[in-house]
């Protein structure tokens, strides 16, 4: 017996992850088979291009400013529509030890640099995005992208 979840209920996904550039990497292999899975790499190509994008960023900034020697960090997926807004939204959060050290959006970028664009790039893609504390020490880093409806194709 199959049962299908409707989709006013959330779909998520969880994975804990090494806080390292291999963690990085296995965490963007994560997320684009769940978006696919979900079938946002056809009804939503757009989306999913730019929440890989994020995942990317949001997993950089993790191992590089939210490490701490022995301790990784999480990646959580989930697919929603609330009724009250009827827009399905896909939300990435990404959770790290550091709860210290909040991403600052910057206001200026120097020439040449080959960092410092992230949260920039992650301002530019997200319709939202910001940080919640995380019990004990440490926070999450979220985004979310508002899915437009899909339209079946006329004959």
């Amino acid at each position: 017996m199959t049962t299908e979840i409707p989709l006013h209920n959330p779909r998520s996904h969880t994975s804990l992850l090494p806080a390292t550039p291999k963690g990085a990497a296995v965490g963007r292999r994560i997320a684009r088979r769940q978006l696919t899975l979900w079938e946002l790499h056809s009804a939503h190509t757009e989306s999913f291009h730019s929440a890989l994008l994020i995942v990317a960023e949001l997993a950089a900034n993790a191992i590089t400013h939210g490490r701490i020697a022995g301790r990784g960090f999480e990646l959580h997926l989930s697919l929603t529509t609330p009724v009250r807004r009827g827009v399905t939204t896909l939300r990435i959060e990404i959770s790290d030890p550091r709860g210290e050290r909040l991403p600052v959006l910057p206001t200026t970028h120097r020439p040449g640099s080959q960092s410092g664009r992230g949260l920039t790039l992650i301002d530019a893609l997200a319709d939202r995005w910001g940080t919640i504390p995380r019990f004990p020490n440490s926070k999450t880093v979220w985004a979310e992208l508002d899915l437009d409806p899909v339209t079946p194709d006329a004959p």
